[in-house]
């Protein structure tokens, strides 16, 4: 891709939605930015809904539109302009949903502190009672208007302050994995957050977790959980499932043996932490002994303990010997690198 489409410009983007855009920092993800819409840019939006059409009807999953963020500001008077009409009432987007993002959020928390100055509340009620108002305000007198439309958004979003240090794009995430309609592309783009632990916790108790509570307790409401344990298949479907929500962020190699080697010992010393967490329950002692795997030292320490002994590893056929050899090496890094008891 020419690199001149995203250098830094004050002008209109001149973005060619054909380019597409992968970031180092998260190469899970890859984008198409159009231009912006202004009135009557017929071309423009005839070249997106082209464009649309075609990525919604390609076979190949890596080559499909899977969501489309709609952006629009609204750090002025009206957000709902001609070119939100248009695309909102004439666009069907077939499989792909769309999530409306309103951004440039903070210019209303701005008006809405104001406002609550004016109704007599200190600078600090005001403060922090701004952005409740501001979406409160802005729910009332906007948002109707596009949900209303015969091509509404999924989902939308409020975002504030993005260009500042330790912005976070989580609620994005979430909105964008509730819209979609496939349970294992909502894993894959769950799974993709490398820097987003809260949210991948979120999702294994949500999608994983809570299901199973609900059936669990559906079945035999009377009994109390207390006399009843889930059987050795139960566990394994449920660690199985959790996991799924993970692996990005626990098992980093395109090196199949190593891959086998890592998840073993994520879940081994994640299940040896979540016996002295045993207090919280199974599954939440489980979840967290891997959420705090994830951010240890420990993985750095063992990730680098597993190249050195998948490389030592000698090809078919497996003797005993090997096998006990490779055995010692692998409880020797387990039991250098346990989590503890706390």
């Amino acid at each position: 891709m020419d690199l001149s489409v995203v250098a830094a410009s004050a002008e209109r983007g001149e973005h060619d939605i054909e380019n597409e855009m992968v970031f180092t920092s998260n190469p899970g993800f890859r984008f198409h930015d159009s231009r912006g819409f202004e009135s009557g840019d017929i071309i423009e939006l005839d070249k997106v809904k082209a464009f649309i059409m075609q990525r919604s009807r390609e076979q190949k999953m890596e080559n499909r539109l899977h969501a489309i963020w709609y952006c629009i500001p609204v750090d002025d008077s009206r957000p709902f302009t001609a070119a939100e009409k248009q695309f909102f009432s004439t666009f069907g987007t077939g499989n792909s949903p769309v999530i409306a993002l309103f951004t440039k959020f903070d210019a209303l928390d701005t008006k809405a502190f104001s406002v609550l100055r004016q109704e007599n509340l200190s600078r600090a009620d005001a403060r922090s009672g701004a952005p409740k108002r501001a979406i409160s305000d802005f729910n009332q007198q906007h948002l109707s208007t596009f949900y209303d439309q015969l091509y509404p958004p999924k989902r939308h979003v409020y975002l504030r302050d993005m260009n500042k240090e330790g912005a976070d794009c989580n609620e994005l995430i979430r909105q964008t994995a509730g819209a979609l309609d496939s349970e294992f592309l909502e894993s894959l783009l769950v799974s993709t957050q490398e820097n987003s632990l809260e949210l991948c916790t979120e999702f294994a108790f949500r999608r994983t977790v809570l299901p199973v509570l609900v059936k669990v307790m559906g079945e035999k409401p009377r009994l109390s959980p207390l006399k009843e344990t889930l059987t050795a298949k139960e566990v394994q479907k449920l660690v199985i499932g959790i996991f799924t929500w993970f692996p990005r962020l626990v098992v980093k190699s395109t090196h199949k043996i190593q891959q086998v080697i890592l998840l073993g010992m994520a879940v081994t010393l994640s299940a040896q932490h979540s016996f002295f967490l045993r207090d919280r329950g199974i599954s939440s002692a489980f979840t967290v002994a891997l959420q705090r795997y994830a951010v240890s030292p420990q993985r750095q320490s063992v990730t680098l303990a597993v190249q050195d002994i998948s490389a030592e590893l000698s090809p078919l056929p497996l003797e005993t010997e090997w096998e006990e050899k490779t055995l010692r090496a692998l409880m020797q890094v387990v039991q250098d690198n346990r989590l503890g008891t706390q």
